[in-house]
């Protein structure tokens, strides 16, 4: 090897080194700015997801979140990956719920307000409606001095006698999508009072997060539904709980032969005013469950069009 060849090859392996360093360091700032980047798109993310929840809008956030929600009748459900548990804490009058909450005066604006619009049901129209397509929502109350009658089912709550039948034998036959447990049912038949204490509860969480009384009022009545247009209040609608949440997969697909329906999906929250609760269902008979599964409407739309 001659002596002008060693150096000149030491110069290539400085140069190599060099030019590695170089590269090492370009990679680092690489990984860093796409650091920020991503660190910055959650922070835009979280402003969005804010300013949404302000407009009272939640149908601009996912509609299946797996946290625990307050479902728009009051119902407290958790919901993980592997399954969902409904937690019931209003299943009946306590002593917390003795006297009335500085929203009253809310309250009865709003339901005042409310009973003035006119629904879009047959019953809004004045046709006679079977007893099981009532309609109950935002715009249309409970029928005056309703008085269901309730059994009770297992676990404490009460349903209307006339869907004891139908509700067992969907629950029995739901096991199969369950890990062969009986699916219960965490809420069922709710007085005024309850849901009352529901509302106002509701309000007064979204009020210490800083929201004024209307706002608060806007958004609580996204999930809990204003005392007296509670479905809850018929005795025919359920909040069921699943030991897995491949329960209420099973309980979409198959519900509507046992009378049921999916009462709240959430591609019908423009119509329904409700956001997505896959935990809610509502018995309105075979005939017109099977009719409302087939052409994808939820109770208003097939209402509209008898």
């Amino acid at each position: 090897m001659s002596k002008k060849y060693i150096p000149r090859e030491f110069k290539k392996q400085v140069y190599l080194a060099r030019r590695q360093k170089r590269a090492e360091k370009m990679k680092i700032a690489g990984l860093t700015a796409l650091l920020f980047l991503c660190l910055g798109s959650i922070v835009i993310l979280g402003f969005f997801w804010k300013a949404s929840l302000k407009s009272g809008n939640p149908s601009n956030a996912p509609s299946l979140s797996f946290a625990k929600h307050t479902s728009a009748d009051g119902n407290q459900v958790n919901q993980t990956g592997q399954g969902a548990s409904a937690i019931q804490g209003d299943s009946a009058p306590d002593s917390s719920m003795q006297g009335t909450s500085a929203t009253d005066s809310s309250i009865q604006d709003s339901a005042a307000q409310k009973s003035a619009i006119q629904g879009n049901s047959s019953q809004a129209s004045g046709r006679d409606t079977a007893w099981y397509l009532t309609l109950v929502n935002k715009q249309t109350p409970i029928p005056q001095d309703y008085e269901p009658d309730l059994v009770k089912v297992p676990g404490g709550e009460s349903v209307d006698a006339r869907i004891y039948d139908s509700l067992m034998q969907m629950l029995e036959d739901a096991r199969e999508g369950n890990w062969g447990e009986l699916p219960s049912v965490v809420s069922g038949y709710r007085t005024a009072k309850v849901q009352q204490k529901l509302y106002d509860d509701k309000i007064r969480e979204y009020e210490k997060e800083g929201y004024s009384e209307s706002e608060a009022t806007e958004l609580a009545e996204q999930w809990v539904a204003v005392p007296g247009y509670s479905e809850h209040q018929l005795g025919f609608a359920v909040d069921i709980n699943g030991a897995t949440y491949d329960v209420y997969l099973w309980l979409q697909e198959n519900s509507y032969k046992y009378g049921f329906i999916f009462r709240y999906p959430g591609n019908k929250t423009d119509i329904t005013g409700v956001s997505e609760e896959v935990w809610h269902y509502r018995y309105v008979g075979k005939e017109a469950a099977a009719e409302m599964y087939e052409q994808g409407l939820c109770l208003e739309e097939y209402l509209e069009n008898m």
